[in-house]
């Protein structure tokens, strides 16, 4: 990672737990677990919010993430972080849960998570075509056996066909 602060966030964040860092667009994802819960912008970091985190938030005057889009400015539903963060680890533990938490609400499924579905799917529209293989073979099997009982039957028939009427 070529970037100071980034790089710094696996301190800050050590008694939350491992983090990893990703670099995006013009900035970073920070990630826990597989979920972006945090996002750092020109060396400030944004943590993930919701209807239910949001509170903690305003009570501190944090400021959401917006970016400019068609001349409007979009707001994002990552909040700027606590300067307390950088100086306790317990409080960067603390709002650091907070923020996962938040991203485990929000229902985004983390990209690996859709890989290994997708692959998942892929695997179960296969094996009904093996399914159907095997039932064939049954069938296969089946057929002979039908053969060997007409023909026990067979002679009996032409033994009433040449039988007098």
């Amino acid at each position: 990672m070529k970037n100071a602060f980034a790089d710094s966030l696996h301190e800050t964040f050590e008694r939350f737990g491992r983090i990893d860092i990703r670099r995006m667009f013009s900035g970073f994802g920070i990630y826990h677990e597989g979920r972006m819960f945090a996002l750092v912008i020109r060396d400030t970091l944004y943590l993930k919010s919701d209807a239910e985190s949001a509170a903690h938030f305003d009570r501190l005057n944090l400021a959401p993430f917006t970016y400019e889009r068609q001349g409007q400015q979009m707001p994002m539903s990552y909040r700027e972080a606590p300067p307390e963060l950088f100086e306790d680890r317990e409080e960067a533990a603390l709002w650091g849960r907070r923020a996962y938490e938040a991203a485990l609400r929000s229902g985004t499924v983390p990209k690996a998570m859709r890989k290994a579905a997708a692959a998942k799917k892929a695997a179960a529209k296969k094996a009904p075509a093996r399914k159907v293989a095997a039932k064939k073979t049954v069938a296969k099997k089946a057929a002979p056996a039908r053969k060997t009982a007409a023909k026990k039957t067979a002679p009996a028939t032409k033994a009433r066909k040449a039988a007098p009427r």
